[in-house]
């Protein structure tokens, strides 16, 4: 018997939950449990809907002092609030603050990455109750793209074991963000 007939394909309607099932897969690289991989057969998405996808108003705080960043754990590490995002999702205006990791920005690749937690009304029923991220990219202007379709569980979501940053409480949005990685059911 050949371990081939175990492959599946990956599965995902988009690249990024192509890759998000693909890292989850890949032993060296899921945060999943051993238990959890072995059973794993992709992570549920909400549908992809591109009224999820909005064009945010970035306005740059430079003045904003580090701070230590509540974990899930007592590891505290160092952020500083980069920015504020206000834009309109479904008829309702709302605003996020965007922050940059002062740690990550020394390793390369991650120099203008910026780290967007939020926490919405479908937390704690159909997606992760903790909140979920999305990753972003310093602008060149003053707008960023927000695809919540993209908005993906922090990994202590999959793994005590991990320490993952708590959203801060002025990133609620008081909407329900029907996009992006649900809930994990583990096995």
């Amino acid at each position: 018997m050949s371990c081939g007939q175990d492959k599946r394909p990956i599965q995902g309607e988009t690249e990024f939950q192509k890759a998000m099932n693909a890292q989850f897969k890949d032993a060296t690289e899921s945060p999943l449990t051993d238990k959890d991989r072995k059973q794993f057969a992709g992570l549920y998405f909400f549908k992809v809907d591109s009224s999820y996808v909005v064009r945010a108003h970035f306005k740059r705080t430079p003045n904003e002092k580090p701070f230590k960043m509540k974990t899930t754990t007592d590891r505290l590490p160092e952020y500083v609030k980069y920015g504020e995002l206000s834009f309109n999702l479904k008829g309702k205006d709302l605003k996020l603050n965007i922050y940059q990791n002062q740690g990550l920005i020394k390793e390369e690749g991650y120099e203008d990455y910026l780290f967007l937690p939020f926490l919405d009304e479908t937390n704690g029923q159909e997606s992760y109750g903790g909140g979920r991220y999305i990753d972003v990219r310093i602008p060149e202007g003053d707008t960023i793209l927000i695809n919540f379709n993209e908005a993906y569980n922090p990994y202590c979501a999959y793994n005590d074991k991990y320490s993952c940053p708590v959203v801060p409480r002025e990133n609620y949005l008081r909407v329900r963000i029907e996009a992006g990685v649900m809930a994990f059911k583990k096995s």
